[in-house]
C-alpha cells in the first residue's frame, strides 16, 4: 500500500542547554519540501551552512553521533532525529543557533511534543520505503555488538543490552510498530554509570549536564569525598542512592528504561539512512558506533539496489497504448519507430516497451557477426518513449512534435542483443514549462540497467516547427 511523505504544518521552536557545550541553544523545526529528508542548518555560522542527516557524514560517535560537512559540525543528533522519525515525518529542516540540540531531559519527549504541536501533514509525493528482502548485518568484533535487519511486514526494532553489572544487568526492549514509539520509547532518558559521570566531568565534558537530564546508575560504592563532590557540582544539599542502584536524581519511567533509551538511539541513528525501512531490526549491545556503521552499510546497499533496481511490470497485460496508438501520436514510422507498447502513463512518468528482434535493420550493419543495438538508438528509443510523456501535456498531441535539446549523463552499462525486451522508465525532473520537458530515463533488460540518461526536449506545434538542423537537434 502506497504512503505519502509527511512534513510539519508550521514552524515551531524549542530552546535549552546543549549537553556538552553547556550553552543556550534555540532550535527551530521548519516544514520542508518533498524529498528533502532531514537537514540541519547552522544559523549561527556565516552563510547558514546545511548539514544533511546522512550516515556518510558521521565523523564521531563519542558520547553521541556527530555529523560534519565541509568543516561544519552538528553534535548529538540522535535524540532529535529519533523524535522526527518517531513522529513519522519524512521531510524537515532543523535550524539551530548553536552546534548541538538542547539536551532537555535526555529523551526525545519534548521534541515530540513540539513537533506534534506544529501539526503533521501529508505531501503530494510517495514515501520512499526500503523493504528488507535479505538478512543484512554488521558486527563489531571488538565489543561484540551486532545489528541485524531481516524481512518483516512492518518497521520493528528490538534491542538487547548487557552491561555486565549487577545494578543494570541484561535488559531488552522492542517496538512492533512505529506508532508505539511516542509512548513506549520517546520519554526514555539517557543514562550513564557513576564512574563515567566522574570521567566526563573531569574531562570538561557535559557542561550542560545536571541531575535532571540523565539517569545515573551507581555501579560502585560511593565515598564521602565523591558524595561531596557531586553535591558541589550539581548544587545539591544531599545525594543518595536508591535501592535499585539509581542515584536519587530521577525516578525510572520503566524498569528497562536503559534498554528503551538504547532503542531510541538506534532509531535516531538509523534515520541517517535516508529511507523509511520495512523490516525488523535486532540490535545486540548497540552503541552509536555500531549503529552508524550499520546505517552506512544499509545506505550503501539501498543506493546500489536503487541505482540498479529493475521495476516489476507485467508485460503480458493489455498495454495502455499499442503500436497503432503510438503511431497516432509520434511522427516516426518503421524502421525508425522504436517503441512497441506503453504500459504506464501519468502526468509525471511513462513506462514503455520494445522487443528487440534479429530482424532489426540496424543489425545488418552494426556488428553483424555479433549483433549489438547501437547506444545512440537506445537513447533514441528512450526519447521516443519520453515523447509520449511530453506530448501528454498538450490536448492534441497529434499536432505536435518534440525536438532534442540536450542529452546529459548518458551511460551504457550492458549490451543489448537480439531477443532482449527493453523496458523504458522515464519521469519528469521538473514540471514542463514553456514547452520544455526535462526527463530522467532508464532502460532495463535482463533484470539490469542497460542505459540511463537525462534528456531535455522542446515541444512545438507541427505548423510552427522547422526542420531541425544538425545544430538544432533531431526530431524524436
Amino acid at each position: 500500500m502506497s504512503q505519502k511523505q509527511k512534513t510539519i504544518a508550521r514552524e515551531v521552536k524549542i530552546s535549552g542547554i546543549g549537553l556538552h557545550t553547556g550553552k543556550q541553544v534555540s532550535m527551530t523545526f521548519k516544514p520542508a519540501p518533498v524529498n528533502n529528508g532531514y537537514t540541519f542548518i547552522r544559523a549561527d555560522l556565516e552563510g547558514h551552512p546545511v548539514v544533511e542527516a546522512d550516515a556518510n557524514l558521521v565523523c564521531s560517535t563519542s558520547r553521541g553521533t556527530t555529523l560534519e560537512k565541509r568543516g561544519v559540525k552538528v553534535f548529538t543528533t540522535e535524540h532529535t532525529l529519533a523524535a522526527v522519525s518517531g513522529c513519522d515525518i519524512d521531510n524537515i529542516i532543523i535550524e539551530m543557533d548553536g552546534p548541538e540540540p538542547p539536551i532537555m531531559d535526555g529523551s526525545a519527549k519534548y521534541y515530540i511534543e513540539v513537533l506534534e504541536s506544529a501539526g503533521i501533514v501529508e505531501q503530494d509525493a510517495e514515501r520512499k520505503i526500503y523493504v528488507i528482502k535479505d538478512v543484512i548485518s554488521f558486527n563489531d568484533p571488538a565489543t561484540g555488538s551486532e545489528i541485524i535487519a531481516m524481512p518483516a511486514d512492518d518497521f520493528q526494532i528490538t534491542t538487547m543490552v548487557d552491561f555486565g553489572t549487577k545494578v543494570l544487568g541484561t535488559q531488552n526492549a522492542y517496538i512492533k510498530n512505529i506508532s508505539e514509539f511516542k509512548d513506549q520509547i520517546g520519554c526514555c532518558r539517557t543514562f550513564c554509570f557513576l564512574h563515567e559521570l566522574e570521567q566526563l566531568i573531569n574531562n570538561g565534558l557535559i557542561k550542560g549536564g545536571d541531575l535532571t537530564n540523565a539517569i545515573v546508575y551507581v555501579d560502585k560504592e560511593i565515598s564521602e569525598e565523591t558524595m561531596n563532590h557531586l553535591k558541589r557540582i550539581f548544587h545539591r544539599d544531599q545525594v543518595t542512592v536508591k535501592p535499585n542502584g539509581v542515584l536519587d536524581n530521577l525516578t525510572l519511567h520503566f524498569p528497562n528504561e536503559a534498554a528503551r533509551h538504547k532503542l531510541l538511539d538506534v532509531m535516531g541513528d538509523l534515520a541517517l539512512v535516508g529511507r523509511r525501512i520495512q523490516g525488523k531490526i535486532i540490535a545486540n549491545k548497540p552503541g552509536h558506533y555500531v549503529n552508524t556503521q550499520f546505517a552506512k552499510k544499509l545506505s550503501k546497499v539501498i543506493h546500489t539496489e536503487e541505482r540498479n533496481m529493475v521495476p516489476k511490470y507485467d508485460i503480458t497485460q493489455k498495454p495502455l497504448m499499442d503500436i497503432n496508438d503510438i503511431a497516432k501520436i509520434l511522427p516516426h514510422r518503421p524502421p525508425f519507430l522504436l517503441v512497441d507498447k506503453i504500459l504506464e502513463l501519468s502526468e509525471n512518468h511513462v513506462v514503455g516497451l520494445k522487443n528487440v528482434t534479429m530482424n532489426e535493420p540496424f543489425f545488418v550493419g552494426h556488428f553483424p557477426g555479433s549483433p549489438v543495438m547501437p547506444g545512440v538508438l537506445q537513447i533514441e528509443a528512450m526519447a521516443q518513449c519520453g515523447g509520449i510523456l511530453a506530448l501528454k501535456s498538450v490536448p492534441d498531441p497529434e499536432n505536435y512534435l518534440t525536438f532534442f535539446m540536450k542529452i546529459e549523463q548518458a551511460k551504457f552499462k550492458h549490451q543489448v542483443s537480439p531477443g532482449d525486451t527493453l523496458i523504458f522508465n522515464l519521469h519528469l525532473v521538473s514540471p514542463i514549462r514553456r514547452g520544455i520537458c526535462h526527463m530522467e530515463g532508464y532502460i532495463y533488460a535482463n533484470n539490469k540497467v542497460v542505459c540511463e540518461a537525462e534528456l531535455m526536449a522542446l515541444i512545438k506545434r507541427r505548423d510552427d516547427a522547422t526542420p531541425a538542423s544538425s545544430n538544432e537537434g533531431q526530431a524524436q
